[in-house]
């Protein structure tokens, strides 16, 4: 069959590539960080009574359907306890807690959604990780993504399907004469 000459062809469309969004992993809700600085004496010392009074008097719904992430801004020993009891106290209420900045939030729970996926689907597969996202993707992600597919895929590029940046090819199996 001829082609007209002034036909558009789509050869992304007929090229194969399967484009991979992490957009579509993202998990829409509010992320908040719970700074427990202000639960210190002085801003240096975590006094036990003073810290399991304000875990009992706290009014923890106000994390609800929240994402959270503990920290302590200030420059001060914080025993592993107490993050673990904050966790407590925040788990009936919040989708999900770490210990960390937002962005370690964000890592984490990309990360938890990653790790949902049948990888298999990609076997043999030239696989393009979408590069512009309209949410903040962590580098890291990326890097897992990466770690992820590569086992199974064929190649592995970034960017757009028209513009894309090739990053793994997998070699090709020598025949073998006899």
């Amino acid at each position: 069959m001829m082609e007209a000459p002034d036909q558009i062809i789509n050869k992304v469309a007929g090229s194969g590539l399967i484009t991979f969004n992490l957009e579509e992993y993202y998990r829409p809700g509010e992320r908040v960080v719970l700074d427990i600085k202000n639960q210190l004496y002085q801003e240096l010392i975590l006094r036990e009574k003073d810290f399991r009074d304000f875990i009992k008097t706290n009014d923890w719904s106000a994390y609800r359907g929240k994402y959270v992430s503990i920290i302590c801004s200030a420059d001060a020993i914080v025993p592993t306890w107490a993050y673990m009891l904050l966790t407590l106290a925040l788990q009936p209420y919040a989708k999900h807690v770490v210990f960390g900045s937002l962005e370690d939030l964000e890592k984490a729970l990309f990360q938890e959604a990653l790790h949902g996926i049948d990888w298999t689907q990609f076997t043999d597969a030239k696989v393009v990780v979408k590069g512009c996202s309209k949410v903040d993707v962590p580098v890291s992600v990326y890097v897992e993504v990466t770690r992820l597919l590569k086992p199974y895929v064929s190649s592995v590029m970034f960017g757009e399907p028209c513009s894309t940046v090739p990053l793994y090819k997998r070699p090709k199996m020598a025949v073998k004469e006899g």
